[in-house]
């Protein structure tokens, strides 16, 4: 006899603001707790020294955690010119200081050298896997950690606000695997600087941004008010930018039955012009509801992942 699993059965996403010192596993534990969840999972670690957008999934919602791998990022993060540390951030050890204080024109100029696609070498203290160990632990033993670049992609990137000569407040739009760590000293070694992140917020992870966003207290006073579904998102919030096949009952019952079906000329061509280059994943719904999501190969739509819901 299977053994039921504990908790109870909450699908969507929360869109949470996290707040700054908490960790992502951190996050993820408290909401699932807060909605006595039976399964939970978060879309893109977030630093403890970050606040920010830290999108979390709730059951079904767990599903389609994958889909977001790619999802376009936004940060906004403050350089502390003059003193750098070894972890890049405001906790590490100082390593240098310098008495150079880019200028604002300095650093918009330089920063167009960072924008498409680039080799960016993580920092030593980071969650990359060295011989099975954590280069942050390594780190902090003291052990030389020589990290292979990268290609990552920033799609834009441009100076917000200049609170002061020790502060240059940079945004970005990014792919994924970006470190804004990296960024900050690989810029500040352009311009001939000693720097270091004192703030960093992810405003936005896919469809998920400020806009979205709820806080652990208002969350926890919906639960307190036995209105915790008001703070969820649908499962599908995720899959925004993947095409939707509109299907009917009979359909939607064969693909939770795993069986694929078999698409009108009509809806292969207007799936066809929707679908993203070198992609073939369809979003199928029943009315409102996610049933499946699936391949769209030789005229039939084929599930990959079935879902739940009611």
């Amino acid at each position: 006899m299977a053994r039921r699993k504990k908790g109870q059965i909450v699908n969507g996403w929360i869109c949470l603001d996290k707040p700054f010192e908490m960790g992502s596993t951190e996050a993820v534990s408290k909401i699932r707790r807060l909605f006595d969840a039976q399964k939970a999972g978060h879309a893109g670690t977030l630093d403890p020294l970050a606040s920010g957008i830290l999108p979390i999934a709730l059951g079904e919602a767990t599903k389609t955690v994958p889909f977001m791998v790619e999802a376009e990022k936004v940060y906004r993060f403050t350089i502390h010119w003059g003193v750098s540390t070894d972890s890049v951030d405001r906790e590490g050890e100082i390593i240098a200081r310098s008495d150079v204080r880019p200028s604002v024109d300095a650093v918009k100029a330089a920063l167009p050298a960072f924008v498409g696609e680039i080799d960016q070498v993580p920092p030593a203290f980071s969650a990359i896997k060295v011989d099975g160990r954590r280069a942050y632990d390594l780190a902090r033993e003291g052990v030389e950690v020589e990290l292979a670049a990268r290609k990552v992609r920033i799609h834009e990137a441009a100076v917000t606000d200049t609170p002061d000569a020790d502060h240059t407040e940079v945004t970005i739009r990014t792919g994924k695997g970006v470190y804004v760590r990296s960024l900050a000293r690989d810029l500040a070694t352009m311009l001939g600087a000693e720097g270091h992140v004192s703030a960093l917020r992810r405003e936005r992870v896919g469809p998920f941004s400020v806009d979205n966003a709820v806080t652990l207290d208002f969350l926890t006073d919906l639960v307190h008010r036995d209105a915790a579904s008001e703070g969820l998102l649908p499962v599908a919030t995720a899959l925004d930018d993947i095409p939707d096949l509109a299907v009917t009952e009979q359909d939607a019952f064969s693909l939770r039955q795993g069986r694929p079906i078999v698409l009108i000329p009509r809806q292969v061509e207007t799936l066809k012009g929707r679908l993203r280059d070198g992609s073939r994943t369809v979003s199928a719904f029943q009315g409102q509801t996610l049933v499946a999501l699936g391949q769209l190969r030789a005229g039939r739509f084929e599930p990959d992942r079935v879902f739940n819901l009611s």
